[in-house]
């Protein structure tokens, strides 16, 4: 069993997670987001546009990220998205969560 590429494979919220994350930088669109966390995980993470925009949409849903029209560095028009006062909220808890549920399998993968 090795690590997968598909975003069903990851643990439930994780794919919200790293999009918080991935706009913890500043503003992005939706293939910059994809772009980052390909770049970032080193070509492990390949999130595909049928996982990315319902996640960002509930996002938006959430309060968590706002969104406006731009143009992308290809000159092309594309929706930005940006972390709100509550998505660095929900991506501290989510961390710390995240953080706590690893914690608890390493422990567990560690015992004889």
């Amino acid at each position: 069993m090795g690590l997968t590429n598909t975003p069903s494979d990851l643990l439930p919220g994780t794919l919200e997670l790293l999009i918080l994350k991935a706009l913890a930088g500043g503003a992005r669109h939706g293939y910059g987001i994809v772009e980052h966390l390909r770049r970032t995980s080193d070509d492990v993470l390949r999130v595909g546009e049928s996982a990315l925009y319902p996640a960002l949409q509930r996002l938006l849903l959430n309060g968590c990220v706002k969104a406006e029209w731009g143009t992308s560095e290809n000159n092309r028009r594309a929706r930005f998205y940006t972390l709100t006062a509550a998505g660095r909220k929900q991506l501290t808890a989510e961390r710390d969560e995240f953080d706590r549920m690893v914690g608890a399998i390493q422990r567990v993968l560690s015992t004889t």
